[in-house]
């Protein structure tokens, strides 16, 4: 079990998994630098993330902006959405009549991607709410802007162990403050820390250490 002093953000799984350099730069040496994906990828989660919404529709009650945790792994974040659904089979809920079954639904701005990046991100979510709610979530959503639908995510085994191993890895590169060198692939032309992370030097230095040299004049080699 992890302390609440060294939980990482849930989200950076998404940035892990794409690459294990830019989830470095951005979360342990603090680089950041959008570009038009990444503005409106947050514009499309503020949308869902008002946490003040709360809707009830018949059987079904809708929470926004749902924080969730996990000691096990060592990590919190939020949910873009979670929606109860009122089953006999569920749990109870505080403030709440009845039992409910939670299904996370996520939501991103593009596409469906051929990886499974988003799904690894979901089912991170569903493993937090299964330990916070003493539950079982076997399934979730992935709503995708572009083409405004909705892709059911089934919480595989492999996708669990995929998390947790991951999130293992996150941690250990985290506590060494450790930034992987550069894997260069098509994938980084359209990353936003292009600029920051220079695949073309490819040197195992650091961003900050390459930085602070240029800063003063000397060779950061």
């Amino acid at each position: 079990m992890y302390d609440e002093d060294d939980f990482l953000q849930l989200s950076g799984i998404q940035h892990f998994a794409f690459c294990r350099r830019q989830w470095a730069l951005a979360y342990i040496e603090l680089q950041w630098q959008e570009n038009v994906r990444t503005v409106e990828g947050r514009l499309l989660h503020e949308k869902a993330h008002d946490p003040s919404v709360k809707e009830k529709r018949g059987e079904l009650l809708v929470v926004r902006a749902m924080p969730v945790h996990s000691r096990e792994m060592g990590v919190s974040g939020e949910c873009d959405i979670v929606e109860f659904y009122s089953s006999k089979e569920g749990v109870s809920l505080s403030g709440r009549e009845g039992r409910y079954i939670a299904v996370p639904v996520e939501y991103k701005k593009g596409k469906p991607k051929e990886n499974d990046i988003d799904a690894l991100q979901l089912t991170a979510q569903a493993l937090c709410l299964e330990e916070m709610l003493c539950c079982d979530i076997p399934y979730g959503y992935l709503y995708y802007g572009e083409t405004r639908h909705r892709e059911k995510v089934e919480f595989t085994p492999v996708l669990r162990e995929k998390v947790k191993d991951m999130f293992g890895e996150m941690h250990k590169y985290y506590r060494q403050r450790y930034t992987p060198k550069v894997k260069r692939s098509k994938s980084c032309n359209a990353c936003s820390l292009k600029d920051i992370c220079m695949p073309a030097l490819n040197k195992d230095i650091s961003v900050a250490r390459y930085i602070e040299a240029k800063m003063k004049g000397e060779d950061a080699g």
